[in-house]
């Protein structure tokens, strides 16, 4: 018996006994998370949705993508990407491909609005994943001076401080968001594409997200009033190029007074 108790006192017991604790907690925690997330990617789609999307995705989808979305060696598993990666991937033409490169390149969307919503049902149907974002969260009514600020600490380092994109390593590249819609900004955001990373919401909130979305769409709409904007490339370059194309005018300028002189 007093053997016995004593292994029941050694420090390592309690130790033992709260990460066993810390494992459950945290896989009930992932389990709820889960079934929360795959409520939230199919109660906007209806049955008829999926069939349709089934349609679809084998028609011409499952080629690259396997039966299923399962995955094969020449595309990823699109199980629990959710319905937003595939509303962003599709709405913006990048899916399906058009050919083998760096990145998928934005072109003319293949599918309308009804099939593009979907596949998107078909394939949140496979596992959960990000969910379209609500409307109330695209609106454009955010605080643009805190999503300016958060976009310049997470995504100016890729997509220019004026967000006109900027070149990659390997060929790729963070394209220019004048023009993208909100819905697929927001979609970027938590689906991570191409380089991007993923911005979860616990990472930035989906009121920031709103903001960030805000602070895009005001700069676009502001244009440029100083003048010429050189391309968006920053003060910097923007003041090499002036200082090379004004010291150029004044060398032109003495190499013709001179001749004149002479």
């Amino acid at each position: 018996m007093k053997a016995l108790s004593q292994k029941r006192r050694h420090p390592l017991a309690a130790i033992a006994l709260l990460l066993m604790g810390l494992l459950l907690t945290g896989g009930l925690y992932a389990v709820a998370t889960t079934v929360n997330q795959a409520k939230a990617s199919t109660t906007s789609f209806s049955a008829s949705d999926v069939e349709e999307g089934g349609k679809l995705f084998a028609a011409n989808c499952a080629t690259c993508h396997g039966m299923g979305a399962s995955g094969t060696q020449d595309g990823p598993s699109l199980v629990g990407v959710g319905a937003a990666a595939v509303d962003f991937q599709v709405g913006t033409g990048r899916m399906p491909m058009q050919m083998s490169g760096p990145q998928a390149q934005k072109k003319p969307a293949q599918f309308n609005a009804e099939q593009t919503r979907q596949l998107s049902a078909y394939v949140a149907s496979l596992g959960a994943g990000p969910a379209i974002p609500e409307q109330n969260l695209l609106d454009g009514k955010g605080d643009a001076a805190n999503g300016g600020e958060l976009f310049r600490v997470n995504c100016a380092m890729c997509h220019n401080a004026a967000a006109a994109g900027g070149a990659l390593t390997r060929g790729k590249f963070a394209p220019a968001l004048a023009g993208v819609s909100a819905e697929h900004i927001y979609e970027a955001m938590v689906t991570g594409p191409q380089n991007m990373p993923v911005f979860s919401d616990s990472n930035v909130t989906p009121e920031d997200k709103r903001d960030i979305i805000t602070f895009l769409k005001t700069i676009e709409a502001s244009g440029s009033p100083g003048g010429a904007d050189l391309g968006s490339l920053g003060p910097v370059s923007e003041g090499l190029f002036v200082w090379v194309a004004g010291l150029g005018v004044i060398i032109a300028f003495t190499i013709w007074l001179t001749s004149r002189t002479s």
